[in-house]
């Protein structure tokens, strides 16, 4: 992942915080290009960097013996990979996986802690996010156990879209039934009826949303839930920073 120039790139965590603070952190760190594939944690390897994404995405993914996986959480420009160092831990606990290309802040482990440290408003936000991240780990088990396919899909979709803040999104049918861990002819059957709703369209190697309304009817409510997380967690920052 090579280093590339210095671009103006948001990372809505980074940017909750006042633009002093904001600037201070990422000072402390360097711009990255993620490209797909690109393993960022491996179980129980050392975090050896955090990573602010800005334009890619990063998913979290669980193993269940053998080569089964599922996705149990996806991280855009509104977190952080690393959470574990929030908590004093230094090792992962998932594997990482890059599944959107583009940008990301970087920095060092080491520099983090003491960043944390030394920064009260970066540990009250990373606190929030924790929990926010928690959340929606949460529902996302409940989504996976109790709701079909299509709805799935379409929540993924949105959380997708939501972290790229584009309408095209790169992807196969095999990976998505690796995320939501379901067979490819599943995802097949509820990608064409999503299709054929006029909601998104897809083709070889990419999904297309068409109708955002449309799609966040379609999908399930833990879409909502989840996201609700976020905008009553972020009160708590905005009155210390107040």
């Amino acid at each position: 992942m090579p280093s590339v120039a210095r671009i103006p790139a948001i990372n809505r965590l980074l940017d909750a915080l006042p633009k002093k603070t904001n600037q201070r952190i990422q000072r402390e760190c360097e711009m990255v290009e993620l490209s797909f594939g690109d393993v960022l944690c491996e179980v129980g390897a050392p975090i050896r960097d955090v990573y602010f994404p800005t334009q890619s995405f990063i998913s979290l993914m669980a193993t269940g013996g053998g080569d089964a996986r599922l996705e149990v959480a996806l991280i855009g420009n509104e977190g952080m990979l690393g959470v574990p160092l929030v908590l004093g831990l230094d090792r992962s606990p998932i594997r990482a996986l890059v599944h959107g290309a583009g940008g990301a802040w970087r920095m060092q482990a080491a520099r983090f802690r003491k960043t944390v440290a030394s920064v009260p408003l970066l540990k009250l936000e990373l606190d929030r996010y924790v929990y926010t991240r928690l959340n929606q780990v949460v529902q996302t088990a409940v989504c996976t156990g109790f709701h079909d396919i299509e709805a799935r899909l379409a929540r993924w979709l949105l959380t997708a879209q939501d972290r790229v803040q584009g309408d095209r999104l790169h992807l196969t049918h095999v990976l998505l039934a690796e995320l939501l861990g379901v067979r490819r002819s599943g995802i097949t059957t509820a990608a064409g009826a999503l299709q054929r709703k006029q909601l998104i369209h897809y083709s070889r190697g990419g999904i297309t949303i068409l109708d955002r309304l449309g799609l966040e009817q379609a999908a399930c409510d833990c879409y909502r839930i989840a996201n609700q997380a976020a905008p009553a967690a972020a009160a708590v920052v905005a009155a210390a920073t107040a």
